[in-house]
């Protein structure tokens, strides 16, 4: 694949979840790229704390590649976000016309731009001629099912040296309502010159194969799936690689990555934020692991780190009822 990617699988920017200690543990395990939560241009130029906390981008040695992504709408504040994120360590910067989020589009970001492909391309332009590094795009099918045109889109973005384009399964006004549609991804694969990524509702090694089949696309990247399943990223590469399956941690090497990813969550935002921000990671992890709902909500619901890191054994390693089988 371009971009020197190991594998075709990869890590979607999710709004409030793709964060840095939590594409450490994705990367850790495996993935081509990971991408960070969406990133407002303009917002982590003027210095805003919590947007430049989203940039950040450094993996730990030998752990793959990372991609922030960058929203906005205007090219000057685009630019200058690329340079400021590109010398700060990111190895991609990927440009965000796929978010339908209503606060989103409402400042004519985001999908919206998929309105205004003239403009779109300015913005585009303005990236890649802002830095030395690669660019890619994120976008949807188009804004609805009259404008479907992301092909023509993504031909004149790789013209303009975009190196990949992301094509969610979708149009905007869908949100995530219905199935991602990825046989309409396959105009996009014949038109465009660089490499095409199927997204939207891959949460298996099953879906990854039909996205793959029907759209003709280069790779997949998981969004959702991920959710509580940091390794289902490597799982997906083996088997489409034709390489032995990774079995997923259990027990107490399950309990050892959570607490890790605790951790990392509290040392990278503090004490009281980093609790209330992995809390949703630490309800995905216990629904996984089929832990009973009672300790879940006990989980989530912990006053000290102490407690959670106390609870982590029990939540994530159930014990099958006597006389049933585990």
């Amino acid at each position: 694949m371009d971009l020197g990617l190991t594998s075709p699988v990869l890590l979607a920017p999710m709004a409030g979840i793709t964060d840095l200690p939590f594409r450490r543990v994705v990367a850790g395990f495996g993935a081509g790229l990971v991408v960070s939560e969406m990133v407002a241009s303009q917002e982590m130029v003027q210095a805003k704390p919590s947007m430049r906390a989203r940039a950040r981008s450094e993996l730990g040695l030998g752990e793959g590649r990372t991609a922030v992504q960058l929203a906005g709408r205007d090219p000057y504040w685009m630019a200058e976000a690329a340079r400021m994120v590109a010398d700060n360590g990111a190895e991609i910067i990927d440009i965000n016309m796929g978010c339908p989020a209503k606060k989103v589009v409402g400042g004519l970001s985001g999908s919206a731009l998929m309105r205004e492909p003239d403009h779109a391309l300015r913005m585009i332009e303005a990236v890649v001629g802002a830095v030395n590094l690669p660019v890619t795009l994120k976008t949807r099918l188009g804004w609805d099912e009259g404008s479907l045109n992301a092909p023509a889109l993504a031909r004149r973005a790789a013209s303009a040296g975009i190196r990949m384009v992301t094509v969610h399964g979708r149009t905007r006004c869908q949100f995530y309502k219905g199935n991602a549609d990825w046989a309409a991804i396959r105009p996009v694969v014949a038109g465009c010159a660089v490499p095409v990524i199927a997204n939207g509702d891959i949460c298996t090694a099953q879906d990854a194969r039909k996205a793959l089949h029907l759209s003709g696309a280069t790779g997949v990247m998981i969004g959702r799936g991920a959710q509580g399943r940091p390794w289902m990223l490597a799982q997906i590469a083996a088997a489409l690689q034709g390489l032995p399956v990774p079995a997923a941690p259990t027990a107490g090497e399950l309990v050892a990555v959570v607490a890790h990813h605790y951790s990392a969550a509290l040392s990278f935002y503090g004490r009281d934020l980093g609790m209330k921000t992995v809390r949703k990671h630490l309800a995905w992890y216990a629904e996984a692991a089929g832990g009973a709902p009672a300790l879940r909500r006990e989980l989530v619901t912990a006053s000290s780190p102490e407690t959670v890191l106390r609870l982590l054994p029990e939540a994530l390693c159930p014990v099958a009822p006597v006389g049933q089988a585990a």
